[in-house]
């Protein structure tokens, strides 16, 4: 009996065991402790303000952002003693029940958790090992992994995926589906151009059943004159583009030329080193075109004040530190404006490197930001393409009649003297109409002085010349002998050269944020700050080799995105799953996409494109929507009046509204655009009653709900079809029953609605300037207005999905 008992119990044992086993082997293994995920983000955090790079602010002659320092024999004593942690002062410190040695000290509001204690001690008992900032690092080559699965088409042929799929597949992971073409076709076009899909390219895309279907969708969206202009809307926020200075009364400034310039340069693919050579320098190039020219407004783009009292070395001193902010958190993604009063307190930049970068800046004419006045800063008029192609077709013109006019040739006429004196006059309108922008002309370097804790009435400080971070000054040269003080060309040269200056360390800045683009995040998810308070990269290798393979393409952004698109990644639906859900609810690991709100501007174009009453011209002056009246009470210095375009400037895309920092426009402000006062690298995304009411409320929004009821009216003489063909215009798809039930009774109660109060259908039809020569009868057309608004209203319509 009890032999048949331990017989039963060691079955049963085994049998638990092998339950046991399966049910682990069915758990996502823990990753192993990383230093840079998982350590180097905590000593930041919580060590680096007293024991890092701020020399002023080290305590006990501790630097923990340093191996020697924290491996160094103190009294018998090692901070981090690799592979025993027992015996390390660090772990002692922080575990100390002693208030006065415990570390962090209470009064850093910076506790350590008991999970962050046990990382470090697995760190220290695992050896210790030690990496130096990833950022500061150039980017390695990586081999591409080995397939995880053994059939290719559960994963894809594309090399991004096996990066992917190499983390997923640690974890037991896996892609989710491809997305349907109806959502790939809206994927795209939202990323690629900003604007929804037509009904008419969705319909092609879904019918089109070659292999390269999606490629060559891809291919059209990039070479369409929209790319440039959802490029550029990123771009803007990047470098803090805006229509007015920003400071006192907020007075407007010439600089839309520099707008036209920014999304030209995106169609025509221009390298991302050239971009950057033009604007940061394109005056200092040998034989400066003039759109070379108009890239370096720039470095007038800070915000500026023409106040009649300011004092003019304050204002120097804060237009200097808010140019290094810019440079360094668009180029470098580092936050150098940190290190303007003392050495940076997380990364290695000194106070010295601050003044050092600003020094670079030192030939642009500030002089004139301080007088009162913006019309007193450096302008000049200058063609743009529009207008050149106008002019050459005039003055082609104009010497067709002069030839005939030659001895021997035609005799003279007087409607000839008219003719020619006609397109002189025209000449000279469209001369006279070219846009004013603000550039930069090299002067004289002014004398940039270290500010000792950044005080601009302190000159006690060494005169400082222009030079990049010391700790990146090994990458920097110039030629052997030379006594040239290094410009701005240099610079910008420096930021883009892969073998002599940083030029990778940008590049993986800038293919982050071309993922981000694509994903809605970036691999790291710090957009600005790759330094140490940012967060590393959840797959290192891939945003390094995607740096890599920016540079080797020539900085070719379309190619990135092109090769990003063609991603199983990219591709992949963006439908939570219970594994998802589980194990990596913020997509760190991509096992599918990503789902969000569009930016303010692609909600206003997305709108305009609907309603079919969108201008397309690319280029041009700023355009101002509707506005809610006195506004602008308020802005005084002069005090002004909003004055909405009255012309189709009120239907073109959202990036060229005016932008007014201080009274950004409120539909903008409602969808988190940006005030344009910093660099933006990625906008927030809220989800607020504010914007449900700009939706059903903003002028241009019922504008386009009641053209779109027009257009509606137009195609279809059914009820069922009307109601299908709007459906399907706001999001590519048909309704289902469900949703054609809803918006049939909503029909239903609105023409009840205006039947019986038809002043109310009035007064609905009377918003905006649109009018259409096609008559449609009042009450109906408000009813369908009513239909067009749920319509637009739809979370699916401005859904990045």
């Amino acid at each position: 009996m009890s032999f048949r008992f331990s017989r039963l119990m060691f079955l049963f044992t085994v049998c638990v065991c092998c339950c046991m086993a399966q049910l682990h082997g069915q758990e996502p293994q823990k990753p192993e402790i990383d230093f840079a995920r998982d350590v180097r983000p905590l000593l930041s955090d919580r060590c680096f303000a007293c024991h890092g790079p701020d020399a002023d602010e080290r305590q006990a002659d501790l630097r923990v952002d340093q191996w020697d320092s924290l491996t160094q024999h103190r009294d018998g004593l090692q901070s981090v003693r690799p592979g025993d942690a027992a015996h390390s002062e660090l772990i002692r410190r922080i575990t100390s029940h002693d208030p006065d040695e415990r570390m962090p000290p209470a009064e850093s509001g910076k506790p350590l958790s008991t999970d962050e204690i046990q990382t470090l001690i697995q760190w220290i008992d695992a050896g210790a090992v030690w990496q130096q900032h990833w950022a500061y690092e150039p980017p390695q080559p990586s081999a591409t992994p080995e397939s995880p699965v053994d059939d290719e088409r559960l994963l894809g042929d594309h090399w991004i995926d096996r990066f992917i799929a190499k983390k997923l597949a640690a974890v037991r992971g896996e892609f989710s589906p491809v997305a349907d073409r109806i959502t790939l076709a809206r994927r795209l076009s939202f990323d690629l151009t900003g604007l929804p899909p037509r009904p008419e390219q969705v319909a092609a895309l879904c019918d089109d059943a070659s292999e390269l279907a999606v490629d060559n969708f891809i291919d059209r969206l990039l070479a369409s004159p929209a790319f440039g202009e959802r490029m550029a809307i990123y771009w803007l926020d990047l470098v803090r583009f805006a229509d007015t200075v920003g400071y006192h009364g907020d007075q407007e400034h010439a600089v839309s030329l520099y707008r036209d310039y920014v999304i030209d340069a995106f169609n025509d693919n221009r390298g991302f080193d050239q971009f950057t050579v033009e604007q940061l320098a394109g005056d200092l190039l040998p034989n400066a075109t003039d759109e070379q020219i108009i890239a370096t407004a720039y470095n007038r783009l800070l915000q500026t004040s023409h106040e009649g009292g300011v004092q003019a070395k304050e204002y120097l001193t804060i237009y200097a530190a808010d140019r290094v902010r810019n440079l360094s958190a668009v180029w470098m993604g580092a936050t150098v404006g940190c290190a303007q009063c003392h050495d940076h307190k997380f990364d290695p930049y000194t106070a010295h490197d601050f003044y050092a970068l600003s020094a670079f800046f030192a030939d642009v004419d500030e002089e004139a930001h301080l007088k009162r006045g913006s019309d007193t800063v450096r302008t000049i008029r200058l063609p743009e393409k529009s207008f050149l192609d106008r002019l050459g077709k005039l003055q082609l013109a104009r010497a067709q009649q002069q030839l005939k006019q030659l001895p021997g040739t035609l005799a003279e006429t007087p409607q000839q003297l008219s003719q020619i004196e006609n397109l002189h006059a025209q000449i000279k309108q469209l001369e006279a109409s070219a846009r004013k922008t603000m550039v930069t002309v090299s002067i004289e370097p002014r004398t940039i002085r270290y500010l000792p804790r950044g005080n601009w009435l302190d000159e006690s400080g060494e005169v400082i010349a222009p030079r990049v971070p010391e700790f990146l000054q090994a990458t920097f040269h110039l030629e052997p002998g030379s006594q040239t003080r290094p410009s701005r060309l240099d610079l910008a040269g420096w930021l883009v050269d892969d073998q002599r200056g940083v030029g990778l360390l940008t590049a993986r800045v800038q293919v982050n944020r071309l993922w981000m683009l694509m994903f809605g995040q970036g691999l790291s998810r710090s957009m600005d700050d790759f330094g140490g308070q940012g967060e590393a990269p959840s797959h290192p290798e891939l945003l390094d080799r995607l740096a890599l393979e920016f540079v080797r393409s020539g900085w070719d952004v379309k190619h990135m995105l092109r090769m990003i698109a063609g991603s199983r990644a990219y591709r992949q639906s963006s439908l939570e799953t219970e594994w998802t859900r589980a194990h990596d609810p913020l997509n760190r690991l991509y096992a599918r996409q990503n789902r969000f709100r569009i930016s303010a501007e692609m909600v206003r174009d997305t709108a305009l494109e609907c309603s079919g009453l969108m201008v397309a011209q690319v280029g041009g002056e700023s355009v101002k929507p509707y506005q809610p009246e006195d506004y602008y009470r308020h802005l005084n210095f002069p005090p002004r009046k909003y004055e909405p375009s009255t012309d189709q400037g009120q239907w073109r895309r959202g990036v060229y509204v005016h932008w007014q920092r201080q009274f950004l426009h409120p539909m903008l402000l409602a969808f988190d655009a940006p005030r344009r006062e910093e660099c933006t690298a990625q906008r927030t995304q809220s989800n607020t009653p504010l914007a449900a009411l700009v939706w059903l409320n903003d002028p241009s929004l019922v504008e386009a709900a009641r053209a779109l009821a027009l257009r509606t009216l137009q195609h279809a003489t059914t009820d069922p079809d009307r109601i299908a063909w709007m459906f399907t215009v706001v999001t590519s798809r048909t309704p289902d029953q469900r949703e054609r039930e809803l918006l049939f009774e909503l029909l239903a109660e609105s023409r009840e609605e205006f039947a019986n109060q038809p002043e109310k259908s009035q007064k609905l039809l009377s918003v905006g300037l649109s009018r259409s020569e096609v008559a449609a009868d009042p009450q109906e057309l408000a009813a369908w207005t009513s239909v067009a608004r749920a319509a637009l209203n739809l979370n699916e319509t401005y859904t990045r999905n």
